[in-house]
């Protein structure tokens, strides 16, 4: 298994775990209840997934640019369902 699985899955593990739905997640990790998240909403997920500290950023800043359709550099709702589509498909 690559890093970027190890990583899906962590995190699938995380939500499926932890959480009834994935739209209760991303309300979760969602703190400022705009209905995005941010890179630091983003570092908090993973953090919880222990995805090890030193990786986080880089991690989150991957995620970012790989689901972030509309350039914002935010994860809306959609985006995050499209990264949880790939997360249930590895």
């Amino acid at each position: 298994m690559g890093a970027k699985e190890d990583i899906l899955n962590k995190i699938q593990i995380l939500i499926t775990n932890h959480f009834s739905t994935p739209e209760k997640a991303f309300a979760f990790f969602d703190k400022d209840s705009n209905g995005k998240l941010s890179r630091k909403e983003i570092v908090n997920l993973l953090k919880q997934a222990e995805i090890s500290g030193f990786l986080t950023g880089i991690v989150a800043t991957k995620l970012i640019e790989g689901y972030d359709k509309d350039g914002d550099e935010l994860i809306d709702w959609e985006e995050f369902k499209i990264a949880i589509d790939e997360i249930s498909t590895t």
